[in-house]
């Protein structure tokens, strides 16, 4: 193909390679990818987290409530009632269940769930605190809860749903993998309300209480602003490139053209005109370093 019918190929066409075609479709599927789930992703665990530190610092600006006004009568969790800080009265009741395999602060250690009967009759959960564990799997003693009616304060918090794996009873208690108070109300035989409630320090019952999150949010924001950044600049990259490389087949093109332009016949020289005179040579050392003996040399050639 002449370089004249190259040229008068459409810049798209020109492009059309499997290469570039693989490359566009790797960079669409992550453009997409970034778009619609890694920066959704972490935009959402930085927005949840802006939600949970607003609640806790609402929860120490005021009186706790009562816990019913924070828990609908069908036993649900109230709208945004997560980290309220609510006061219960009752009386612990039924046996403890240790939460396993969630350390805290790094620290091997049980966490003590036990329901807690109001006095209008509805059961919660109570997270009483954390055990350390004895030689990182072995439970130490646990510290009963109180008898008898007590007034408690906590934190309410969300029920985080039943794991997969199955409850097991070891070591003298019933052990889960996740605060799931309808899982601990079946193994104790209580009907419980869906949300729990985490104990505050110096508590009626409360070992050594769950430490506040850090009311921070981390990186997640710029994460999800540095993946909308990716999925913007990996397009606009492969069209750089695209243009960069029509470009460069142009400039290719018009040079070959010139080419065939120069070799035509037309451009060819005439064999009877007379032929140019040379251009002057420079000499190799320049017209000011002549032979000084150059003239004596020819003296003694006439003799």
């Amino acid at each position: 193909m002449s370089a004249n019918n190259q040229s008068s190929k459409p810049w798209w066409r020109q492009v059309l390679t499997p290469g570039w075609v693989i490359a566009a479709l790797l960079i669409g599927v992550f453009s997409y990818y970034a778009f619609t789930f890694l920066a959704p992703w972490q935009l959402g665990k930085n927005e949840a987290l802006v939600e949970r530190n607003e609640h806790i610092s609402a929860a120490f600006e005021h009186d706790p409530e009562p816990l019913s006004s924070r828990v609908d009568d069908d036993g649900s969790l109230g709208a945004d009632a997560e980290w309220s800080r609510v006061v219960a009265t009752g009386r612990y009741t039924g046996d403890d269940v240790l939460l396993r395999l969630r350390p805290v602060d790094g620290t091997p250690a049980f966490q003590v769930l036990t329901p807690f009967a109001l006095n209008d009759g509805r059961v919660i959960v109570v997270h009483r605190g954390w055990v350390k564990a004895e030689n990182s799997t072995q439970v130490p003693a646990v510290e009963p809860a109180p008898s008898g009616e007590v007034t408690i304060t906590g934190l309410l918090r969300a029920d985080e749903g039943e794991h997969p794996n199955p409850p097991m009873h070891e070591q003298g208690y019933d052990m889960v993998y996740s605060i799931s108070p309808t899982q601990v109300g079946s193994l104790t035989g209580t009907d419980v309300v869906s949300p729990y409630l985490q104990l505050l320090g110096g508590e009626a019952g409360v070992l050594d209480p769950i430490p506040l999150p850090q009311l921070e949010t981390g990186n997640h924001l710029s994460y999800g602003l540095q993946w909308i950044l990716f999925g913007l600049a990996a397009p606009a990259g492969l069209i750089y490139f695209l243009y960069s490389d029509s470009r460069e087949r142009r400039r290719f093109e018009a040079e070959q053209e010139q080419l065939l332009l120069d070799d035509s016949p037309a451009g060819s020289p005439d064999p009877t005109a007379p032929a140019a005179p040379a251009a002057p040579t420079r000499q190799r050392y320049g017209s000011s370093r002549a032979n000084p003996w150059a003239k004596a040399y020819d003296k003694e050639e006439e003799r």
